[in-house]
């Protein structure tokens, strides 16, 4: 496998990071990964790796906010930086995903390209196959959800509001952060020496090398709450929900403890749907 890294230019004139991992023959297909939210791509190389064995080469891009996009991996770059989506928040940050598509296909003529998207990635991955499914051979949709009330909805996106209005947009708003991170690990609160972090995985490792990683973990603005509680709302659209092309091959998977997709059990509305 050959491992590098380029950037490219958005959009709105923001510089992306990305990650390339090819394999030692011609590929056969490509995959496209998304991250989720508070972490960054270079944590899917081993991912990526089992691609390249398989024979799919492998991009994965560090999302507005997030990773080398944001700043060097330091925790002196966090401060203004981590989560802010910056110029026109989830709709910019979608199409500098959408831009590299683009240059997958574009270096990657006449083969299928796959969509991979993980939480927070998979979010994004659902407006993107609503945007310009037909540009895609298949997505893997993993820990994701399908279904928020949309009372709990609108509360979200007033306290978000509140908080943007009090701290500014791009200030780590403790408040989500309780609303999410931290309600998630509330079944494992009672263990021995407990973090909020235990949801990730049940691999004790990989939650320890996600909270020692400075990049990861981090408290988010209540701007990114705000541009992601308004992407649920249309998302989850009905009629927006028509536009992924009903040919496209979707995957759903999801850890059985997964809070994010409520244990699975709202992987079900999206299949139905």
């Amino acid at each position: 496998m050959k491992s590098t890294t380029f950037t490219y230019k958005d959009q709105d004139d923001v510089e992306i990071f990305v990650y390339k991992w090819e394999p030692d023959q011609a590929p056969k297909a490509a995959v496209q990964i998304s991250h989720g939210l508070a972490e960054h791509a270079a944590r899917y190389a081993h991912v990526a790796e089992a691609f390249c064995d398989a024979g799919y080469i492998c991009y994965a891009d560090d999302h507005r906010g997030h990773g080398r996009t944001a700043g060097d991996l330091t925790e002196a770059t966090l401060e203004g930086n981590a989560g802010n989506l910056g110029p026109n928040g989830w709709q910019g940050t979608l199409n500098s995903i959408h831009e590299l598509t683009k240059i997958i296909k574009k270096e990657n003529p006449n083969i299928p390209v796959f969509f991979l998207g993980h939480s927070w990635g998979s979010f994004l991955g659902q407006d993107l196959i609503q945007e310009w499914g037909e540009e895609y051979d298949g997505a893997i949709l993993s820990g994701t959800n399908g279904k928020m009330g949309k009372i709990l909805i609108k509360t979200g996106k007033a306290i978000a509001k509140r908080e943007i209005e009090k701290r500014g947009p791009n200030t780590p708003s403790e408040k989500m952060d309780r609303l999410s991170f931290k309600a998630y690990s509330k079944p494992w609160k009672k263990e021995p020496e407990a973090t909020k972090f235990e949801w990730l995985s049940r691999d004790k490792e990989v939650v320890k090398k996600y909270i020692q990683d400075p990049w990861c973990g981090f408290i988010s603005p209540g701007s990114l709450f705000y541009e992601m509680l308004n992407a649920f709302e249309k998302i989850w659209d009905e009629e927006n929900e028509r536009k992924i092309p009903k040919d496209l091959p979707i995957y759903f998977i999801s850890g059985s403890e997964d809070p994010v997709s409520l244990q699975t059990r709202n992987l079900m509305p999206m299949i139905e749907r």
